[in-house]
């Protein structure tokens, strides 16, 4: 069984969708934590509820981004899960903490990537026109939004369209293939070749 950790900063709805996934049996592994930069968010509610213990490490207590990441990294030493899961995390990733970590941190972005990477995926995608948008879970590397994808899922783009009705389609597939990622991750089913992530048939 694996150990996850949740990174997010805000209403949790993804966190929750992990959560509900482990409690279905769904995913083999156990949620050790919930780390969290902003010591007001929903999110801690939620961790609250499942008994997850939860890590404040607040953004605003500290003096520069150096400072903060230089206990992130040591939150998650401390924690050590196999699995770190940036849910609705909304800073950057440092260099330091990317490399410590690498291949076992992932993130979900609402754009069908590597189409309108960083913020406002939903708005970037309404603002170009397309007819199809979606999420996608990947690998976090140095880039932004730029490691290797795990899985996708795609949404119509309808004419009358606003940003809060396709992030409303986004959320929903959100909420399906995070928990499917952090499934095939947790049953040892992702192999990692240069940009490509190879899905092993489920074992009989």
């Amino acid at each position: 069984m694996k150990r996850i950790a949740v990174l997010a900063s805000g209403r949790g709805s993804n966190f929750q969708a992990i959560l509900d996934a482990i409690a279905r049996g769904e995913i083999n592994g156990e949620c050790v934590a919930l780390i969290t930069d902003n010591k007001d968010v929903h999110a801690i509610e939620l961790a609250k509820i499942a008994d997850v213990p939860v890590v404040v490490i607040n953004f605003g207590d500290y003096p520069d981004r150096t400072a903060f990441e230089a206990d992130l990294l040591t939150a998650m030493h401390v924690i050590n899960a196999d699995l770190f899961v940036c849910a609705g995390y909304r800073r950057i990733i440092g260099v330091d903490i990317v490399r410590e970590f690498v291949g076992k941190m992932i993130n979900i972005h609402p754009a069908l990537l590597p189409s309108f990477p960083g913020l406002y995926g939903q708005r970037q995608a309404l603002e170009y026109g397309v007819k199809i948008a979606g999420c996608t879970v990947h690998f976090v590397d140095e880039g932004l939004d730029a490691g290797p994808i795990i899985v996708q899922r795609a949404v119509p783009v309808f004419d009358d369209d606003d940003e809060k009705s396709l992030d409303e389609r986004i959320l929903a597939q959100e909420h399906i293939a995070f928990p499917e990622a952090v499934a095939l991750f947790c049953a040892d089913r992702l192999i990692v070749s240069g940009r490509h992530v190879r899905i092993l048939p489920e074992a009989p």
